[in-house]
């Protein structure tokens, strides 16, 4: 069946069909294999560049205003150790993890690899925190920036001035309403939005340079204003390295930079080359205007506009822009920003859709709807909606949020490429990287000293994400969880020479003779079931129970003189139900699975078992998932317990 069929074929109101179309299909499906899950059609690495670009160069709409007011008159050197730590830190990082995570998912994969199980799990929920945090407060700041610029512009009526937030969800509605009605146009978008706004940046910067060149004394003003604060060239370095961290949005583009690999044009060794190259421009591009701008708005623009209410607040360049080239060119930039700030939230989104389905309702910790675009749309837009409103649409007050969640997501990146090296015995690469680890878990928890505001909404996201991910994996344990069936040619002669189909549930051990021989008694003093009458054993192993979904294979092998099964599953008791199903639809008949009682002990801790461990109180597990998949008893396979 095609998706269309099945979307076509879907139950439900007609509300409900349109939120639940394009349902992306459960990972482990044998008939679609997640080889490529790419949407659409590819593009040149440049035109990828420049979807990621609409969030990472869009940060000049902003960057320079903040830097002005985190480090004053010292924030163009503060802007070069940021560059610096782009260039030789976050670039290198970010390069590696393009090369081990090629397909999207960036470090958060390379961590689930390296840490399996539920340690791994649990680590990519919390970091999901910091994901939702970082790409979410990306929407909202940029929708607030756009706003800014839209109220600040001098043909903007006077009455429009308490207008922040009504224009600020104006804004973040549109953008939403662009994903529900489809986005398949994006990147045509991005690169004609980029394009134009870097060539006004271009001549913005280029114009402000000039200026100060021409006036040489605002620059010997601004070195007197460093040599009067600052008593020596290492108490500015000094200095500037305690504010640097505050100014970490200006590495906000490489976590989207590797989210949209997929999309990049070749092979996977060509998109591996496509997106170092995306990577490598990007940051070349954005470090020349960090530390232009930075200067260019430090040495013209007076310390006061900078402040909350100056007419620089946000917008540093756009000022420039009104001041030097006029209204009319300053508008022009101004719609320039405020169009590029506000698909910058489109870039954030796309980055949300991409990573959030692909974990949480693979390990059964999200409603099976979240695969779906358009609902998860509406949440996510609801939560800007929220932050908005907390916030107040205010720029500089989301900062602390928004630097917290890149941080946090840059160390994470740091911290898997330094352990995939070390494992690899690469000593000297993860000795580097192992320092700008240090460098950025300095700057993370300096961060959230300096404004722990942020690390609250983040952990508010992570708190929100880990329980409604451990209730919704109670409430799913009951399903099959099982994508895929396949038997052997000697299980399938097991189960086609079998009159009825009759298996004993197994615990293997020592797969010894003796087990099966006692296990073959037990059988006949609890259900008086004898060897002649074609028993199979029946074996699961559990592997990794902490992963919710999977593929079956059943193997048979003759052990002993007795006919077994054996599978791997990441329950028993889900498997052993979704093998009965199959070996009914299979056969026509009806198959028997025979148990004993689990020695006594207290229920609540045989369910705790099943759900961490996958194992607990088989029998009535099993059962209670036949019930649920197979409503007709007529119809459903039988379980004995002895």
């Amino acid at each position: 069946m095609s998706d269309g069929d099945q979307h076509a074929a879907m139950p439900g109101t007609a509300l409900q069909r349109w939120l639940l179309k394009g349902l992306q299909r459960p990972e482990g499906l044998a008939s679609h294999p997640p080889k490529d899950e790419t949407p659409g059609h590819r593009h040149t690495w440049w035109q990828v560049m420049c979807l990621t670009g609409v969030d990472y160069f869009s940060t000049l709409g902003y960057q320079p205003g903040i830097a002005a007011l985190a480090a004053g008159a010292l924030s163009p050197v503060a802007t070069l150790l940021l560059v610096a730590l782009t260039l030789f830190g976050a670039l290198p990082t970010y390069r590696a993890v393009a090369e081990q995570s090629p397909n999207g998912l960036g470090s958060l994969s390379m961590l689930e690899r390296l840490m399996p199980g539920w340690r791994g799990k649990l680590l990519v929920l919390f970091l999901l925190g910091f994901v939702a945090t970082a790409f979410i407060v990306t929407i909202t700041l940029s929708a607030a920036d756009a706003t800014a610029h839209i109220l600040h512009n001098p043909f903007v009526p006077r009455s429009w001035e308490g207008a922040q937030v009504p224009v600020t969800l104006l804004l973040i509605a549109a953008l939403g309403g662009v994903f529900l009605a489809g986005f398949s146009e994006a990147i045509s978008i991005a690169v004609v939005l980029v394009a134009v706004y870097l060539v006004l940046n271009v001549v913005v910067v280029v114009t402000a340079v000039q200026r100060v060149l021409a006036h040489p004394e605002q620059v010997t003003g601004w070195q007197n204003v460093l040599a009067s604060d600052y008593s020596s060239p290492i108490a500015m370095v000094a200095v500037a390295l305690y504010v640097m961290p505050k100014l970490a949005l200006g590495l906000s583009g490489f976590e989207t930079g590797v989210a949209v690999m997929p999309l990049i044009r070749g092979e996977l060794a060509e998109r591996i080359k496509g997106a170092r190259k995306l990577l490598t421009t990007a940051a070349l591009i954005m470090s020349v205007f960090l530390v232009t701008s930075s200067f260019a708005t430090t040495v013209l623009i007076p310390a006061e506009e900078f402040a909350e209410g100056g007419s620089a607040n946000g917008r540093a360049l756009a000022y420039l822009a009104h001041l030097y080239l006029g209204d009319w060119f300053g508008t022009a930039y101004d719609l320039s920003t405020i169009a590029i700030l506000w698909f910058a939230g489109a870039s954030a989104l796309a980055g949300l859709l991409n990573i959030v389905p692909r974990y949480l309702p693979r390990y059964g910790m999200a409603p099976d709807w979240t695969r779906a675009i358009r609902p998860m749309v509406l949440v996510f837009t609801v939560i800007a909606f929220l932050i908005t409103l907390v916030f107040d649409a205010e720029v500089e007050a989301q900062g602390g949020a928004y630097a917290t969640g890149v941080l946090a997501l840059i160390l994470s990146a740091a911290v898997a490429v330094t352990l995939s090296a070390w494992t690899m015995g690469r000593v000297k690469a993860a000795a580097f990287f192992g320092l700008v680890t240090l460098i950025f878990a300095y700057a993370t928890v300096a961060n959230i000293i300096e404004r722990p505001d942020g690390l609250v909404i983040a952990l508010l996201f992570v708190l929100a994400i880990v329980v409604i991910s451990l209730i919704s994996r109670a409430t799913r344990s009951t399903e099959l969880r099982v994508t895929h069936i396949s038997l052997d040619d000697h299980a399938r002669r097991f189960i086609n020479e079998a009159g009825e189909i009759y298996l004993i549930a197994n615990e293997p051990h020592g797969r010894d003779a003796k087990e099966y021989v006692d296990k073959a008694r037990e059988a006949f003093e609890l259900h008086r079931l004898r060897t002649s009458e074609g028993l199979i054993f029946l074996e699961v192993t559990i592997p990794d129970a902490s992963e919710f979904a999977g593929e079956l294979r059943v193997t048979g092998e003759e052990r002993h003189g007795f006919r077994v099964l054996r599978m791997q599953s990441t329950t028993v008791a889900n498997s052993i139900a979704a093998l009965l199903l199959h070996l009914r639809d299979r056969t026509g008949k009806t198959p028997h699975v025979y148990f004993h009682w689990a020695a006594e002990g207290n229920p609540i801790g045989a369910l705790l078992r099943y759900l961490v461990f996958g194992g607990g109180d088989v029998p009535p597990l099993t059962r209670e998932v036949l019930r649920q998949a197979e409503p007709d008893p007529d119809r459903r396979p039988v379980v004995h317990v002895g």
